[in-house]
């Protein structure tokens, strides 16, 4: 395992150390002192493995392609830009466009995150792109969302709602679950709301279990009644602005 100090090093610096220890065959790295260094795994093949110790700038992993990135720390903003497959887990809070137009893979966050989580995800064959937040997400959970699944866990168990408004604007695919409240007002004009099912349990099942071990947790502190599917009443949600 490589172990780098990015402290004082310029984005450009780090990923370029990166790069060239992963050409010439480095797999696994540590490291340490991240403060705000942007594109943080930016197109990682499959195969590579970051922990990264500190606060990693905007884009993290963007455009990444299988490796597995893991924060002890927060994320700022972007975090799996158009990311294509791969895991990320960040051990604290994400910032806004947690998943912004993300392809597949799988995205874990402790903590909370901000406005936008899930913009533009969309699915394709078998890529699935998948979003689990511990805590609350902000305004405009899922906005234009066209595939895959972003799930608000509430582990806090705030009274008032763990989203926060116009969630799932522009929503034409894809699903929102999100355990706790979302009043009419919250909603995006194209989304409706209902129970889980037993597929839907099955699949949360499986992605609590995820979470719950990646930080520690208890899974049987969930429960399917708690949670509420948000989905999309229509694929063509702003057909009458279009002549066919």
């Amino acid at each position: 395992m490589t172990t780098i100090n990015a402290e004082g090093l310029h984005y450009r610096e780090l990923n370029d150390l990166i790069h060239e220890a992963i050409d010439g065959g480095e797999t696994e790295f540590t490291v340490d002192h991240v403060v705000g260094q942007r594109y943080i795994g930016a197109g990682l093949r499959e195969g590579v493995r970051l922990l990264l110790n500190g606060v990693p700038g905007n884009d993290l992993a963007a455009f990444m392609n299988g490796s597995e990135i893991v924060v002890n720390g927060n994320a700022q903003d972007g975090v799996g830009n158009t990311m294509n497959a791969g895991r990320i887990a960040v051990h604290g809070d994400a910032g806004d466009l947690l998943g912004h137009s993300m392809r597949g893979g799988r995205i874990f966050v402790e903590g909370l995150t901000g406005y936008r989580c899930g913009v533009h995800c969309k699915a394709f064959a078998d890529q699935l792109p998948i979003i689990v937040v511990g805590r609350t997400a902000g305004d405009y959970l899922g906005e234009y969302i066209g595939g895959g699944i972003a799930v608000i866990l509430n582990c806090e168990d705030v009274e008032e709602s763990p989203v926060g408004r116009y969630a799932g604007t522009g929503m034409h695919g894809g699903a929102l679950f999100v355990r706790g409240q979302v009043a009419d007002h919250q909603l995006g004009a194209e989304v409706a709301i209902t129970e889980t099912d037993d597929d839907d349990w099955a699949l949360l099942s499986s992605l609590i279990a995820e979470h719950c071990a990646e930080f520690d947790m208890d899974p049987g502190k969930f429960r399917r009644s708690e949670f509420i599917k948000l989905y999309p009443f229509s694929t063509r949600p702003y057909s009458k602005l279009y002549s066919y």
